[in-house]
């Protein structure tokens, strides 16, 4: 099943944090199956989110992600306006968990693309070749483009323009169907707030 997650819901329960409502207890109520997620989206973060009705195609799918043959596109405001309109991103991250738990940086690589530069931030394409927990906020926040809403990775006086959430879409997804091993395109236009909140600013 391809959802378009809505933002502010969680996937699946943080380890710390168990019981609520969340998007696959939601589904898995809805359509009285169990469901699998096949990746993650973060609490804030919308759209496109793969599950599996079944533990082997579940395990299918996460061995595309693993193998790097899932293909994902996100939208993201970022502050400020860069200076080269696009490059990728490659270097050693972690997440604040991962160092709390003593993990080792992992090397995070993305490509990214400015669509439209704004006054105070910019709408960018960004394509992940590796899926580190939290890689692009990480990313934009360590080029000094943190991505609007951000509250884990910068700071409220980074920002000269707020937003409600993190402004962070997945807005683009192809992989192998598990079974017929057809290639699947799924993609999707930016949620009401960010679509509403950019055309303020155009």
């Amino acid at each position: 099943m391809v959802v378009n997650k809505i933002a502010r819901i969680l996937v699946e329960p943080a380890d710390d944090k168990k019981g609520g409502a969340t998007l696959t207890s939601l589904l898995s109520e809805k359509l009285k199956i169990p469901v699998y997620p096949c990746h993650r989206l973060d609490r804030e973060t919308s759209g496109l989110m793969l599950y599996a009705k079944s533990i082997p195609v579940q395990e299918n799918v996460m061995a595309q992600f693993k193998a790097g043959a899932v293909s994902k596109e996100y939208l993201a405001f970022a502050s400020g306006a860069f200076r080269a309109k696009e490059g990728i991103w490659e270097a050693r991250i972690l997440d604040h968990e991962g160092r709390k738990k003593g993990e080792q940086p992992k090397i995070a690589k993305t490509a990214y693309h400015v669509i439209k530069e704004l006054k105070l931030f910019s709408l960018v394409s960004l394509k992940p070749f590796t899926g580190r927990t939290n890689q692009l906020r990480i990313q934009l926040a360590n080029v000094g483009h943190p991505i609007l809403g951000e509250r884990k990775y910068a700071f409220g006086r980074d920002f000269k323009i707020k937003f409600r959430r993190v402004a962070l879409h997945a807005c683009f997804i192809s992989f192998a169907h598990p079974i017929t091993q057809q290639k699947l395109e799924f993609k999707l236009d930016l949620p009401k707030d960010m679509a509403d909140f950019l055309q303020k600013y155009l």
